[in-house]
């Protein structure tokens, strides 16, 4: 008789910046809120740190700093978009430490991001953390809403 080992490894998603954790589903922003983009969590941010949410790679940089694709050592793709509609700031309140190909560790500062400053202009603060690499039938959540501090496991991915 064969006995067969099942790969039981999965992927801790940490929280990006301490505040409030909030459903994806209740973003003002309809892609994110609709899951469009996968499946993921947002975060309402009360610290100026965006750090990386797990052992990985910098996929992209946008442009404008308001965006972020990073790949985990297990090859899971995720997107951390910070604010709503914050692209048309051109990179204004955004101050990035992380370039493309760079490697970083969980907890790694990738950001310093003026809040104040994005919602005096008008825009939301709030924080989308998606899982884009279609891996959402394998996701866990450790916990749905409440305060969080960056590093806070927030989701867990089983690696098929």
């Amino acid at each position: 008789m064969k006995t067969f080992l099942f790969n039981n490894k999965k992927l801790k998603v940490a929280a990006v910046t301490c505040g409030n954790l909030i459903e994806l589903s209740s973003v003002s922003d309809e892609v994110f809120a609709k899951k469009m983009m996968g499946e993921g969590f947002a975060i309402e941010p009360t610290s100026k740190q965006i750090v990386a949410p797990f052992d990985g790679k910098i996929a992209f940089v946008f442009p404008t700093k308001h965006a972020i694709g990073l790949i985990s050592n297990q090859g899971i793709e995720v997107l951390i978009h910070v604010g709503i509609d914050t692209v048309k700031l051109q990179g204004e309140c955004f101050e990035a430490f992380v370039s493309e190909g760079q490697s970083v560790k969980a907890g790694e500062n990738l950001l310093t991001v003026d809040f104040d400053g994005i919602r005096k202009l008008g825009y939301l603060s709030t924080t989308m953390v998606v899982v884009t690499s279609g891996q959402t039938q394998d996701i866990t959540y450790v916990k749905m809403t409440g305060d969080v501090v960056q590093g806070d496991p927030v989701l867990e991915i089983k690696i098929r």
